[in-house]
């Protein structure tokens, strides 16, 4: 896909719609799952073990989110595929066992209720969740190494249709939960996660295996120097990026449960952020494809960016008509299922994150013009600065100024978000300046 060709439109929304859709549709697990756990018993303490759960396995995923990126950037031969499968098989086995130990109840217990103090009933609740997750970053590591490699030869329907099988799996497994048994709400949500990422792996092993034939089959004219050791340099920025945005939860779970309104905070989170992924997919979808779609020198960079100026404009003002007007409450309510009180409580958080999908838009765009020059230590440093603005606003937030734990974390997201892209500008602008070696080895 890197052909320097100038692209159109038309051609970079054809390439972008499918990997939205995979966004959107893995956007919509959130609100569904939550819709169900707030129609069962004790929603409250379900929701927010689900919550918390959930933002814990993402931390024991985070090392392999950016899987997919490198295998778009990377495998342009069967040597180069070999490779970083090796180094995706070893990563996904650490940290399987990592989150297996961490399961351990002693170990469990001591870090969710005397580090994080979240109540008993919630603690017990979300160790249940989590043991059931333990497959979640293998099964995550997996897929997407394989979509990355579906993405570099342009099928990106074939990810589109693997998100097909995973809705329709966790949808299944979460309705027949709900029917047929009694068990608790954040048992039928963990479950149903669980079932679908499994199922997805599999798909995305099994329609990417053409592609790996044919690859394994060329004769190899692209040189390449990838190891082990090449790899884990390139790849390691990435990780620690997905793990400081991802490990920031734990942190700003902390301070909400020091918060005024902790219980009702908790049980809201997911449900508003949940909402809001829904319009940043359009965002988190585009990384992927400006890596891909850049071309040579950046000759397609012009019309990357005015795609991206859109997409902002459009996932940024859809999600502002729905939280400054009464779609919200519908949403909370009526969709959501949750109870009057909570429904007004949350409407503030949404606001405030309203504008949040044109952050998600320039983050991902900074990140994949980085990705394509090899600067991938300068998104790792653009995280940290994220990941210490929010831990400075959710404190002074909640300790010095006694906000709702809601209202003071999704402040400090914002924030954080804002201060992180402001950082990447520089790298970001000298990356694309004239006459740069665009093609690096890595």
């Amino acid at each position: 896909m890197n052909s320097g060709k100038p692209l159109t439109t038309k051609a970079i929304f054809r390439f972008w719609l499918p990997l939205a859709v995979t966004w959107l549709m893995m956007s919509v697990e959130g609100p569904y799952l939550s819709a169900l756990i707030a129609r069962l018993p004790e929603p409250e303490f379900n929701l927010a073990a689900y919550g918390i759960a959930f933002s814990l396995a993402m931390i024991f995923e985070a090392p392999v989110i950016m899987m997919m990126s490198a295998s778009t950037a990377l495998v342009t031969n069967y040597k180069s595929f070999l490779q970083l499968r090796r180094f995706n098989y070893l990563l996904i086995f650490l940290l399987t066992a990592l989150l297996s130990f961490f399961c351990t109840p002693g170990i469990f217990y001591f870090i969710t209720e005397k580090l994080i103090g979240l109540p008993v009933e919630v603690s017990h609740l979300t160790h249940i969740a989590v043991i059931i997750l333990i497959p979640w970053p293998g099964a995550i590591g997996f897929r997407r190494f394989y979509q990355g490699i579906l993405i570099t030869h342009g099928l990106t329907k074939l990810v589109a249709y693997g998100t097909v099988i995973r809705l329709t799996s966790m949808s299944l497994t979460a309705f027949l939960l709900f029917v047929l048994t009694n068990v608790p709400g954040v048992v039928v949500g963990a479950t149903a996660l669980s079932t679908a990422v499994l199922c997805e792996a599999f798909a995305s092993k099994i329609m990417a295996a053409k592609i790996v034939s044919g690859i394994k089959s060329e004769t190899e004219s692209i040189d390449t120097t990838l190891t082990q050791k090449n790899i884990l340099k390139f790849y390691f920025p990435l990780a620690l990026t997905s793990l400081l945005t991802l490990g920031i939860q734990p942190f700003v779970t902390f301070f909400i449960g020091q918060s005024r309104m902790a219980i009702e905070s908790f049980a809201v989170m997911p449900v508003v952020t949940s909402l809001v992924f829904i319009f940043r997919a359009f965002g988190l979808s585009y990384q992927e494809v400006a890596i891909a779609l850049s071309g040579d020198n950046f000759i397609n960079y012009k019309k990357l960016k005015d795609f991206a100026v859109k997409l902002a404009a459009f996932s940024a003002g859809s999600l502002m008509l729905v939280a400054f007007t009464p779609l919200s409450e519908i949403w909370f309510k009526n969709v959501s299922g949750l109870s009057d009180s909570l429904t007004r409580f949350a409407g503030t958080p949404l606001k405030i994150m309203s504008f949040f999908p044109v952050l998600t838009v320039l983050v991902s765009f900074q990140r994949a013009i980085l990705v394509k020059v090899k600067e991938t230590k300068q998104i790792t440093y653009g995280t940290a600065i994220e990941f210490f603005g929010i831990m400075i606003v959710v404190a002074i937030s909640i300790k010095y100024f006694w906000l709702v734990g809601a209202v003071a974390a999704t402040l400090a997201f914002a924030a954080g978000r804002i201060a992180a892209c402001a950082y990447l500008m520089i790298p970001t602008k000298r990356a694309l300046k004239p006459g740069r070696n665009l093609i690096q080895q890595v």
